[in-house]
């Protein structure tokens, strides 16, 4: 029995555990704390790009882990009238932890970037101190990730990120997959089977890469950018638009148009997965129309399969696109700042050059700008460019309908020339039987060892003459009356052909003459 006035609670007599608490599991706190110490995070290298760019000028220093955090310790300021974006490559305890500290990242993003559980989507998260974002990226995989064997599809999205490979003392790689379900736990012999079946059927797919994106909107004008490979060639493309100074990203000033270029070119990732996937829809359709086979429609159904899973991790992208643009205002305001704008929402477009105009309004350090009250964390100029990548992705959700349903077909498609070949088959045998009755009979008739048959007895051949002059014309009268469709449709077929070629030779005769 526990006492009400006792300080400590006990069950079953036993003190419980003050301590901390370093197992994240079922019932846990939420969130983590940056300033905890958590042992069982990996510390992995990482590659760091901190920009400082304005309109005039462009800073770029690529670091390491302990650079990084040193950089952070240091808290060495950005130039005055420039933002900064932080580009993380790689996912490590070290630099996550710093980066919360340093710029007051919630707890609940922590578990997020930190905690992959095998059901991550795309969202957007509000916060007071940041905008957080993350995305799923869909990418087709390159050759390195080819040659070492690119992760297997499943129908856990996120569990591809999971496999790890280490490198033997042999210099060979080994895949070890770490085989969570969505609870994060270790998945049944049931669901390890769908791995299985999985590798199994990856050479019949198209292989295609899901990794996370986390990016942070600081209220100060810093973007923060997290990708889980150790290198940026992924968001290499912002990179390069950002160096050009007539860019927009560079013009504007704007920290919203450099969230708004990292989920273009996650959307234009997408689009270059969706091209392939047409690429080989294509390719199965023409299989199926020139010769359907069982291999042509195994490919279809695996493809179809593919198609569903997809769906179900790019809808998410898609809504929060959707939300990012209709309802930054009206969230911003329920977080406590941006009152303004949510009162003004019907005269958004009344200040669209204001807001336009309203670049650097992030710093709170900075003096008051008027149009900070007027707009959330993305500016009105970013949610123009973000309705673009909006349209991509219509088109992308159109797509996978179109492209699951031309392989529903086709399947269908597939099965039913394999029955119409069948019935043909069938009739074929059934024409052939009834036309060749005549002489099966007669054959048959003088094929019997019979005792008393009268042509045996007396060395004559008459009847089977006589039968035989019975048969034959009446084949004349059954192969016709039979084979009327079939005679009907060669003649019309060869009409057809000799139109089509006098059609043609018209044309070019014409041709010659015109020259």
């Amino acid at each position: 029995m526990t006492s009400s006035s006792s300080a400590t609670t006990t069950r079953s007599g036993a003190p419980l555990n003050p301590g901390p608490h370093t197992h994240h599991g079922i019932g846990s706190e939420p969130g983590i704390d940056p300033k905890a110490s958590e042992p069982q995070y990996e510390h992995k290298r990482c590659v760091v790009d901190v920009c400082d760019y304005s309109h005039e000028t462009i800073t770029c220093t690529r670091m390491g882990n302990a650079e990084f955090t040193k950089f952070l310790d240091q808290e060495v300021p950005r130039a005055a009238g420039s933002l900064r974006w932080i580009n993380v490559g790689g996912i490590s305890w070290d630099v996550v932890s710093k980066l919360a500290q340093r710029y007051g990242l919630h707890p609940l993003a922590l578990e997020d970037i930190l905690h992959e559980q095998g059901h991550n989507h795309s969202k957007a998260d509000y916060y007071k101190e940041h905008l957080f974002l993350r995305v799923l990226c869909h990418s087709l995989p390159s050759e390195e990730d080819i040659r070492f064997g690119a992760e297997a599809k499943t129908e856990f999205p996120g569990s591809e990120n999971a496999q790890l490979i280490d490198r033997e003392k042999s210099g060979s790689f080994r895949r070890r997959m770490a085989l969570k379900g969505l609870s994060g736990r270790y998945l049944t012999s049931q669901q390890q089977q769908l791995f299985r079946m999985a590798l199994l059927t990856k050479n019949e797919r198209i292989l295609v890469r899901h990794d996370p994106m986390f990016v942070f909107l600081m209220r100060d004008g810093t973007v923060i950018s997290i990708h889980p490979k150790a290198d940026l060639s992924f968001t290499e493309p912002v990179l390069d638009r950002m160096e050009q100074p007539d860019s927009v990203l560079r013009t504007s000033n704007d920290p919203g148009m450099v969230v708004e270029a990292l989920l273009d070119l996650i959307v234009d990732r997408i689009l270059e997965v969706m091209d392939k996937y047409q690429e080989r829809i294509h390719d199965l359709e023409h299989q199926i129309l020139v010769k359907p086979g069982m291999g042509t429609v195994r490919r279809l159904h695996i493809l179809s399969g593919d198609l569903i899973m997809h769906r179900r991790t790019l809808e998410p992208i898609k809504t929060m696109l959707s939300g990012l643009r209709r309802y930054d205002h009206e969230r911003c305001a329920a977080m406590g700042f941006g009152l303004a704008a949510a009162a003004q929402t019907q005269n958004v477009n009344a200040n669209n050059s204001k807001s336009a105009a309203a670049t650097d309004a992030f710093d709170p350090n900075a003096p008051k700008d008027p149009a900070w009250d007027q707009q959330g964390y993305l500016s009105y100029k970013s949610k123009i460019y973000l309705a673009d990548a909006l349209d991509h992705m219509d088109f992308v959700m159109g797509s996978l309908e179109t492209f699951a349903g031309i392989s529903e077909n086709l399947i269908a498609y597939a099965f039913n020339m394999a029955s119409y070949e069948m019935n043909e088959v069938m009739r074929r045998l059934t024409l052939a039987t009834i036309i060749f009755l005549p002489l099966t009979l007669l054959t048959g008739y003088f094929g019997m060892n019979f005792g008393a048959m009268w042509s045996v007895h007396n060395n004559s051949d008459l009847l089977f003459w006589v039968g035989l002059i019975i048969a034959l014309p009446l084949m004349g009268v059954l192969v016709p009356l039979f084979l009327y469709r079939d005679i009907e449709k060669a003649i019309h077929h060869v009409q057809k052909r000799f139109a089509l070629r006098r059609a043609i030779l018209a044309e070019e005769k014409a041709e010659r003459h015109r020259v």
